[in-house]
């Protein structure tokens, strides 16, 4: 009964959200990658929302249910996590009902009453792919004029449900693939898998990235201090010989100058300029749990990155972390999940980096074993690496562990909860 519901629910939102298309024309920014989709996402609203009435999918909303959602109407957080993947299901049955009442109530009502003017004239949509076939599904519903492809990386996540790292690839690819001629691909520069697709689209290209070809270019990264405090990142963007410098507050490493840069890539085709657009990322509300610092006990620094991990993701996290001067670094790393038999590769490769990064491991979950025997045969030290099963495990040692200045890195792939741990060692 539940799926067969699930299935009625699902139909009828394909169904209102064409409709709702068709009689708005909303402009579409799409957005898609194996890593930094909702941290870009949010970055081109940061830029766009000043110019033009524009609507952002919420959180991880970028799926067959969430897509259509944010198409039909801005909802609350609490009414969309009763239908995330977050609630398990069975639960808030009444709730749930009222909820979808709510949504195609208003749908129709705005089919039927609301002229244009009062729908947003751009939409920023994350378009997630989990299996194959995914992207295909989305893009009858509706279809970007812009599309973001940020970052694949050698071993994708969900790579356990396609053939191949490049099966994945280029599902995502389709997303460039549908665009029209007077469209705009914004693919990043310093990703072999993406620029490698630029070929496949007919629209105009605009690259982004530290490389020297990228026509938004990203130099003078660091991580700024404040007082000795870790305060965030500063870097300098530059397009047609222009050059802006910007701020990005409580946050740390290169993913956040990457989501800001192709964010700017899509500024510049609306056609605003550098200036505007740094100041823009001025007031980017970077997404929680995505390299989020936090003042933790014993006066240490958090660097909260739990909310979902790649082999690409979790190189750039230890990176940064390699990249800020501390006392003494301490990872908390969790398994990545979804990486069927490129498993053990991947955890032994962030092992590796790993074992030169920190001075303290803890690894939470039966995969990221292998990360703390891949970081002691890189020479950290065997006393220095304790391995645990549960999120809850971890903490326990991580309380006992962590010492005052101490920074701390903390990300794992979602399943493993570990925002947990972030949670009890957060200051109060």
């Amino acid at each position: 009964m539940r799926v067969f519901l699930r299935k009625i629910i699902q139909r009828l939102l394909k169904v209102f959200a064409i409709l709702t298309v068709k009689k708005f024309k909303p402009g579409v920014v799409g957005v898609t990658g194996s890593v930094g989709k909702t941290s870009t996402k949010q970055a081109i609203f940061a830029v766009l929302r000043r110019e033009r009435r524009v609507r952002v999918s919420k959180g991880n909303l970028n799926n067959e249910f969430g897509i259509p959602l944010t198409v039909l109407g801005d909802w609350r957080d609490d009414d969309l996590r009763l239908v995330s993947k977050e609630t398990l299901p069975g639960g808030n049955f009444g709730r749930k009902f009222m909820f979808w009442l709510k949504v195609f109530s208003w749908g129709a009502a705005q089919l039927v009453f609301f002229s244009r003017r009062f729908y947003p004239e751009i939409l920023i949509l994350e378009y997630g792919v989990d299996h194959p076939g995914d992207l295909d599904y989305l893009l009858k519903i509706i279809t970007p004029r812009i599309s973001v492809l940020t970052a694949i990386g050698d071993i994708p996540v969900h790579v356990e449900f396609f053939e191949s790292p490049r099966a994945v690839a280029d599902e995502k690819t389709k997303l460039i693939e549908i665009l029209p001629k007077t469209g705009v691909a914004v693919l990043n520069a310093d990703d072999s898998q993406v620029i490698e697709r630029r070929p496949r689209t007919c629209a105009q290209v605009v690259t982004y990235g530290f490389a020297q070809e990228a026509a938004v270019r990203i130099s003078s990264f660091e991580h700024r201090r404040r007082k000795n405090y870790l305060a965030g990142i500063s870097f300098k963007l530059e397009y047609n010989q222009v050059c802006a410098s910007v701020r990005i507050d409580n946050v740390v490493g290169k993913s956040q100058a990457y989501a800001a840069a192709a964010a700017a890539a899509v500024g510049v085709t609306f056609g605003l300029n550098l200036v505007q657009i740094a100041e823009a990322l001025a007031y980017l509300e970077v997404p929680r749990q995505r390299t989020r610092i936090i003042a933790g006990v014993k006066k240490s620094i958090i660097i909260d990155d739990a909310y979902n991990a790649s082999p690409a993701s979790m190189r750039v996290a230890l990176e940064a972390i390699q990249d800020i001067k501390a006392p003494r670094k301490v990872g908390i790393l969790g398994d990545m999940l979804e990486l069927g038999k490129y498993t053990i590769t991947a955890h032994e490769g962030i092992g590796r980096l790993a074992g030169k990064t920190f001075d303290i491991l803890i690894t939470v979950g039966d995969r990221a074993k292998f990360i703390a025997s891949a970081a002691q045969k890189a020479g950290l030290l065997k006393r220095n690496i304790h391995s645990f099963g549960t999120a809850d495990e971890a903490l326990e040692a991580a309380l006992k562990i962590i010492h005052p200045q101490d920074l701390i890195l903390i990300k794992a792939s979602r399943a493993m909860r570990l925002e947990t741990i972030t949670a009890a060692l957060t200051a109060k």
